[in-house]
């Protein structure tokens, strides 16, 4: 089945209250969807990037509590996980959906990364539209413009504090229209990760 866009109930399901009935809710309407696009996506993304990239749909599988605020697939060269590698994200808050390029905490050489971009931080100006945002924090819904950050403070911040990240990409109000047509909507992704694709060559060489 192809991508069909997303509706208010994807949205509203990040709104339901208690852990079992939110993460019900994430599996019937959500995770669907994500599996759609990552059926249409991947050979498109790899095709991009150079890697073959595999699709992993976040499970939530620790949390015994706290339901998830957001949840998320993600497009990754390795097979087995994500978290500790560079990999593109498709995700929703109940207000927005984000499509990121990711270099969160668990990566392991984080600080080479960042010394590479803060080596490179013209390139990514040029490379990278005024609109397109960046977060420090993947938990939190906030997101800066690329036009408006300090780009080497954040840099250097992912760079020295163990638990600080780096991601960059778009946001997408939960009624952007583009969100609700499912062909216009795959269009859009492949053209922001392939926009956002030179900076993970820079990193993956």
């Amino acid at each position: 089945m192809g991508f069909t866009g997303f509706t208010e109930k994807e949205f509203n399901a990040l709104t339901i209250d208690g852990l079992d009935a939110r993460m019900a809710a994430i599996r019937e309407n959500i995770q669907p969807k994500f599996q759609a696009i990552g059926e249409e996506l991947s050979e498109r993304l790899s095709n991009t990037t150079g890697h073959d990239m595999h699709v992993h749909i976040a499970q939530h599988a620790r949390r015994t509590k706290n339901p998830p605020n957001d949840t998320w697939m993600a497009f990754c060269h390795n097979k087995r996980g994500y978290k500790k590698h560079p990999h593109f994200q498709i995700g929703l808050f109940d207000d927005h959906l984000f499509m990121w390029l990711a270099f969160i905490y668990e990566l392991p050489d984080k600080t080479d990364i960042a010394g590479t971009f803060l080596n490179h931080m013209n390139d990514i100006h040029e490379t990278i539209p005024d609109h397109y945002v960046i977060s420090l924090d993947h938990t939190k819904k906030d997101a800066t413009s690329l036009s408006e950050i300090d780009l080497k403070q954040a840099l250097s911040r992912f760079k020295d504090v163990k638990k600080a990240e780096f991601l960059i990409g778009r946001h997408f109000s939960s009624e952007d229209p583009i969100l609700q047509d499912g062909q216009a909507f795959i269009k859009e992704a492949s053209n922001t990760f392939e926009t956002l694709a030179p900076l993970y060559k820079i990193v993956m060489e």
